[in-house]
């Protein structure tokens, strides 16, 4: 017996016909996730030009798209890894110097700032460390709070492949934070 479309189904179809309300609705339902994932993974001044470009991609690729059991959303991570990739490979080719011609936020002292930014720069050279895989499983699960199942779908693995990989992600992220205690708060997804 044949299911009747889901609510997300039928936005896509009307997308892939061009209907620019419900490419401005998948948009809006996946863009602060996909946003999320990039910002862990690149600089934050380079995150959402690849946001964006995630979504470029995505209109174009909706018309030959198909609705299949995986996950839309696991599409979009796929395309945000595929974007992220390039990104580093351009990155590789040309080293650029760039000022930074921000002011900070009123609400920040400065210190603080300071130390949060080299945190999540910390985290992030960290997180660089491991294979592509690897960081996207830690961040499926931890940054965006996914359960192992979800993961496993997007990525088309199965939940213990992903709990293995998890497992190595975090004890390779710990070595290459090192062993101080304000690093390890990552590790249990909060700030303990």
């Amino acid at each position: 017996m044949l299911q009747p479309p889901t609510s997300l189904e039928r936005t896509i179809r009307k997308a892939q016909s061009g209907d620019e309300q419900a490419i401005a609705s998948l948009y809006q339902g996946y863009a602060q996730k996909i946003y999320r994932y990039i910002a862990y993974r690149v600089p934050p001044e380079d995150a959402e030009d690849l946001t964006g470009e995630v979504f470029v991609k995505m209109v174009e690729g909706l018309p030959t798209y198909r609705i299949t059991e995986v996950p839309f959303e696991a599409w979009l991570y796929r395309i945000a890894a595929a974007r992220i990739a390039d990104y580093y490979r351009r990155k590789k080719r040309r080293v650029e110097v760039e000022l930074d011609e921000q002011t900070p936020e009123a609400e920040a002292q400065p210190e603080e700032q300071l130390l949060e930014q080299q945190e999540i720069e910390a985290l992030r050279e960290a997180l660089q460390q491991l294979t592509p895989e690897q960081q996207s499983i830690l961040i499926l699960r931890f940054v965006e709070r996914k359960s192992h199942e979800e993961v496993a779908a997007m990525l088309q693995r199965s939940v213990s492949a992903v709990k293995t990989i998890q497992h190595r992600a975090l004890t390779h992220l710990a070595q290459a934070l090192g062993t101080r205690k304000e690093s390890r708060h990552y590790l249990r997804g909060s700030h303990d």
